[in-house]
């Protein structure tokens, strides 16, 4: 009953577990040299980064249906939905974190890490949920 309830859930899980793990190191780390707050940082992954996981969870269900895909590509795939998404919170706020040297490193270590969590993590939890 429900998959995409249950993908969803499964889709949320890991990032909701590891974003306080970042605030704590963000709070630990202190002021830095820029001029934003954590507030200003952290707004973004709290209210977005795990809603996009799930929900791109519910699809890659969804998909999976239909035809087969790696769970891995298809997790570093929703990089290049939220990098411009961060881009877009960041010019709102007029805080810029990523600035283009610190892309050219954040981003494919961003793709990696992506890929890794969807295959080993995110690819499980569907597994023990019944929706992989």
């Amino acid at each position: 009953m429900h998959p995409y309830l249950r993908a969803y859930l499964a889709g949320i899980a890991l990032p909701t577990m590891v974003i306080p793990l970042v605030i704590l190191v963000l709070a630990i780390a202190g002021p830095t040299s820029h001029d934003f707050h954590i507030e200003d940082v952290v707004i973004f992954p709290i209210g977005l980064v795990p809603n996009a996981w799930g929900l791109w969870n519910m699809l890659y269900v969804w998909i999976r249906r239909r035809r087969q895909i790696n769970a891995g590509i298809y997790g570093a795939l929703l990089v290049a939905v939220i990098v411009p998404l961060a881009f877009g919170v960041q010019f709102a706020l007029g805080k810029f974190l990523w600035t283009p040297e610190l892309f050219t490193i954040g981003f494919p270590v961003a793709l990696i890490a992506y890929y890794l969590a969807w295959k080993v993590v995110v690819s499980r939890i569907n597994d023990i949920l019944g929706v992989g």
